[in-house]
């Protein structure tokens, strides 16, 4: 079925959405099924819809994922139901969306919404909800495993509800983000112009350990970050017979991962370092020639990031010379911090406090990691407008990225009440602020 015909036989429209992808996550630039179907829906609904090329500038994206993987992912999507003509306007992994909906003249009221999911295996614990009412992820290794399910389902709740509205002017935007969990998705979009002429952007996200019924006006604690891979190059031998011969490319990528985590603390800033992944060798007895390494180091302090990027290589080049390796460090991803405008951030507050079942707004909530959707918030500030990132409380029995990560989905419903206050307010008779 498509999502049209599902939504119109529904009266939880954001839950239906949530659970159908909760079913079939779909992680960075290879959202198909996901994106195709959001684009039907949207068109259905009489939006302007955007795609592919039209919305992200190929040039800007970090590492694209194979022709191979597209491929498959591609087939995978068309056997889940995904829709072939969206599909064929997403080339290449282009799957980001933008959809406008035009009342009249009047200002551009924007928000995003992220559709990606994380390469994570679900529980099978039967206490498990998503096990318990069959809807856990049909797709071995990978679950909606951060909320970006439920952002999905309140984008397009907020697009049906919206959509039927009288008395609006001005034109409505909703943007659909891929690959925000490798923050790879935000910049090619930004590049293909999907905030220009955006006079107010709003970004929100679920939990973030926020309790349900509380809304966090806005999203603080925003940290730099920047990823890398991390190649080392070596010399194989036999292990017993002449080591002597080889240049072990697995010590150095160990002494780099044990280095990195005893870097210094910064004074007065928060900073962390993770090495995500670390993969060397071939067989007992031979000295391994190549080791990747997946690092990222993370600052709430533009000085700090900086300082342990510079840490990183010094670590990085020190343990390669140690084993007489070369070394190549490729970033991958830079995240800047954040700063929200604060008539944005008020006016999430002041529509907040008339929301049945909100119990608390609160004026900041610190996010604790990080969102590439700081790039387009950027972008609309620099081009004169406003926007803001918030936090929609939802009860969550495990921490983000978790394996038995779940939302209170009563929450879904909060936040398409919360974004549709903000548009109204926006788009109706006394908008523009």
């Amino acid at each position: 079925m498509t999502l049209a015909e599902m939504i119109a036989a529904s009266n939880a429209p954001a839950v239906l959405v949530r659970r159908d992808l909760h079913r079939h996550p779909e992680t960075a630039f290879l959202e198909y099924r996901t994106a195709s179907r959001i684009a039907a829906y949207l068109d259905h609904l009489g939006f302007a819809v955007r795609t592919g090329r039209e919305v992200m500038d190929y040039d800007a994206v970090i590492d694209p994922p194979p022709a191979g993987q597209v491929a498959d992912a591609r087939r995978a999507a068309l056997a889940a139901g995904g829709d072939p003509a969206w599909m064929e306007r997403m080339p290449d992994g282009l799957t980001g969306i933008v959809a406008d909906y035009r009342f009249g003249e009047g200002p551009v009221v924007a928000f995003r919404f992220d559709m990606d999911a994380l390469p994570v295996s679900e529980t099978e614990a039967a206490e498990h909800r998503p096990n318990a009412e069959d809807y856990r992820s049909r797709f071995a290794g990978r679950m909606h495993a951060c909320g970006h399910d439920g952002h999905v389902g309140i984008g397009l709740a907020l697009a049906r509800r919206l959509s039927r509205e009288k008395g609006l002017s001005g034109t409505l935007r909703l943007i659909f983000q891929p690959a925000e969990e490798s923050a790879r998705g935000a910049a090619p979009m930004v590049a293909g112009g999907a905030v220009e002429g955006v006079d107010h952007l709003f970004v929100g996200h679920l939990g973030c350990l926020l309790p349900s019924g509380k809304i966090g006006a806005s999203a603080v604690g925003f940290l730099f970050s920047s990823r890398f891979v991390v190649t080392f190059r070596g010399a194989v031998a036999h292990a017993a017979m002449g080591p002597q011969e080889g240049r072990n490319a697995l010590l150095a990528g160990a002494a780099a991962a044990l280095g990195l985590h005893g870097i210094s603390r910064f004074a007065g800033a928060e900073t962390f370092v993770n090495v995500g992944m670390l993969t060397a060798g071939t067989a007992f007895n031979i000295v391994a020639d190549i080791c990747e390494m997946l690092v990222e180091v993370r600052a709430d302090d533009r000085a700090a990031h900086d300082y342990m990027v510079e840490r990183l290589r010094a670590v990085i080049e020190g343990a390669a010379a140690m084993q007489q390796c070369d070394v190549e460090i490729v970033r991958k991803s830079h995240m800047p911090g954040n700063e929200n405008s604060w008539d944005a951030a008020e006016l999430i507050a002041e529509v907040a406090r008339g929301l049945p079942g909100v119990t608390e707004v609160l004026p900041e909530w610190s996010i604790g990691g990080g969102d590439d959707a700081c790039l387009m918030i950027r972008r609309v500030r620099e081009n004169g407008g406003s926007a803001a990132y918030c936090i929609i409380g939802s009860d969550i029995p495990a921490v983000h990225h978790a394996a038995d990560f779940d939302i209170d989905e009563a929450s879904l419903e909060t936040g398409v009440a919360l974004f549709a206050g903000v548009a109204q307010r926006l788009l109706g008779p006394q908008g523009g602020r």
